[in-house]
């Protein structure tokens, strides 16, 4: 581990200094897209007003045989296009994988300036983000890049779970994690063939009221766990916290119980794989405007954040008022890019 003041330090020289706070964005989905397919990028100039992050998806999903054209795509997709606000991310095949060390070869010198964030797959430890970190840095020195290009990893193995606050220390360069479900449940040998999302397997049962009577099962949530112990790691190291994909394009209520679920236990936004999801995400992860209008009063009545008030028969007290506080500045946040949900909100 670097020293306290060591760790702002660039890695290589010539290198951009790395960020001492993550740049404010508003990432409520991020948006995958298959780079190797022309059709799909044809869409990219319509999609970059409508989502807060796109993705080019280099890994998983990709066939063997189009890994090289999904990595020339996404550079051209980089090129060809003005992102504005929005963010542009690639998520880049894992460090085991034949095709990683391209991916960052070509990728960084070509568009480096352009790209925010670099999705790191199947990590496992602080030492994988510390490859990638000095990688980086060497290549943003040798090709004039600008501004730091950060990580984000995702929690998908076993080792990755047990290590989240060794990888959330790890570098300033590190934007956040996502929950990867489909490998981690494979890597811990659950039994379930799903993309994210529940089982209803996984439930407990109501106490019997008598033989014959039937008892209810309620269904309980499989990541529960994961995604408390992954925002605890990423808020302890000023990082953002995410849900990864749900599978099932035909459940969009599942999908946004599940994304709502991340949502209240602190997750700033979850993947969107198909345009169906884009406005699910939008909706879950912008703050509801009741709560926001409540949220408003406590911080009008405590200005300074201190004592306690009676608003509509509630007591509200500094604890409250922080909670209010994490409600607005997501409000103004989402306000800033949405004009509907800015006026909805009356910010």
């Amino acid at each position: 581990m670097k020293t306290p003041r060591a760790f702002y330090q660039p890695l290589a020289i010539g290198a951009p200094s790395p960020y001492r706070e993550l740049p404010v964005a508003l990432e409520r989905m991020i948006h995958f897209v298959p780079p190797h397919l022309e059709k799909l990028r044809a869409k990219v100039p319509d999609l970059i007003s409508k989502v807060d992050v796109i993705l080019g998806n280099l890994e998983d999903a990709i066939p063997a045989d189009a890994k090289i054209d999904a990595r020339r795509g996404f550079i051209r997709m980089a090129e060809e296009n003005d992102f504005g606000k929005t963010g542009l991310w690639t998520r880049v095949n894992c460090l085991n994988s034949p095709w990683f060390l391209d991916d960052l070869m070509e990728i960084v010198p070509a568009v480096g300036n352009k790209l925010d964030v670099i999705m790191l797959p199947k990590v496992e430890g602080p030492w994988d983000i510390h490859y990638l970190d000095q990688l980086l840095a060497q290549l943003e020195a040798r090709s004039g890049i600008t501004k730091p290009i950060l990580i984000h990893a995702i929690l998908e193995t076993a080792e990755g779970v047990k290590n989240v606050e060794a990888i959330a220390a790890a570098s300033p360069r590190m934007h956040g994690m996502s929950l990867g479900p489909a490998d981690l449940a494979a890597s811990r040998g659950m039994k379930t063939t799903r993309v994210g999302g529940g089982h209803p397997d996984y439930s407990v049962l109501a106490d019997a009221a008598g033989e014959a009577a039937p008892r209810t099962a309620y269904q309980q949530d499989l990541w529960h766990y994961t995604v408390a112990k992954m925002v605890d790691a990423c808020l302890s190291y000023g990082l953002k916290p995410f849900y990864g994909p749900f599978g099932d394009f035909s459940d969009p209520a599942a999908c946004e119980s599940q994304f709502r679920n991340a949502f209240l236990m602190g997750c700033l936004g979850a993947w969107s794989l198909h345009p169906s999801q884009i406005e699910l995400a939008k909706k879950v992860f912008s703050p509801d405007p009741a709560e926001v209008a409540f949220a408003l009063k406590i911080l009008e009545a405590m200005p300074d954040g201190t004592g306690a008030v009676m608003i509509d028969g509630k007591m509200q007290d500094d604890a409250t008022w922080k909670q209010a506080k994490v409600i607005v500045d997501l409000a103004r946040l989402v306000a800033s890019k949405d004009p509907e949900l800015a006026q909805v909100y009356g910010l």
